[in-house]
């Protein structure tokens, strides 16, 4: 497998309907829609990862958001969480541009690409320990696909780090025993990659100060530079 295999992967996600909850109710927030977004035509299906084939760094969240990614049909672009993350990546020097309003905005990440373990929105933006294991084959079908350049990955939040441990051991790398605890500054090295922690970049921690702009663009840095990437100083 190689990075080429990514185009078709993300096509073959976007089909998926495996999980009955999660496949009705994405569609069903696309039909209802929400009343700012009323002239949209949503998405209404999985959202695949978004970046470059040859990604060395590579943000693992948890699922895109009803009226974000469910509607825009790119993660992380459409919703409050996005416009977080998205603006620290153009603060370090990894976007080309601090904003994600809808897929064909022009925006570009830098040897960075964006993921998630579970593609579908879930209802109240918790997915099921079962849909988690259903959608993992293609976490780890990605992980395989990036591991040429993967130097580093920054996982958001307690449900992605579960979720993305058993992925990585799936796709080859040796995961220790016991896993790794989560925690924002968690690091540690596996087979030539670095595994970094980070709190979920959600409106209930962003608007909390539990994450700030400052603590995240910590992370983004220090993962940056593991992957021998470009980073802006700030």
């Amino acid at each position: 497998m190689d990075a080429s295999g990514l185009p078709l992967l993300d096509r073959r996600i976007a089909d998926c309907r495996a999980c009955p909850r999660l496949v009705s109710w994405r569609e069903e927030v696309a039909r209802a829609k929400r009343a700012a977004f009323a002239d949209w035509t949503y998405w209404g299906r999985p959202v695949s990862g978004f970046g470059p084939a040859d990604a060395r760094l590579l943000i693992v969240g948890l699922a895109p958001a009803a009226h974000g990614g469910n509607r825009t049909g790119r993660m992380f672009t459409g919703d409050r969480s996005g416009d977080v993350l998205f603006e620290a990546l153009y603060d370090v020097g990894l976007a080309s541009q601090p904003t994600a309003v809808h897929a064909h905005d022009g925006l570009e990440l830098y040897g960075v690409r964006v993921t998630s373990p579970v593609h579908c929105a879930p209802p109240a933006n918790k997915p099921t320990p079962e849909e988690r294991d259903t959608c993992r084959p293609w976490l780890v079908q990605e992980l395989r696909l990036l591991r040429p350049t993967l130097r580093a990955v920054v996982v958001l939040g307690a449900f992605g780090w579960q979720a993305a441990l058993p992925a990585f051991a799936e796709a080859g790398w040796p995961v220790p025993r016991p896993r790794p605890a989560f925690s924002h500054g968690a690091r540690f090295r596996l087979d030539g990659l670095e595994l970094f922690g980070c709190f979920h970049v959600s409106q209930r921690n962003t608007f909390t100060g539990r994450l700030t702009p400052t603590m995240l663009r910590d992370v983004l840095r220090a993962a940056g530079r593991a992957a021998e990437l470009p980073i802006r100083s700030g």
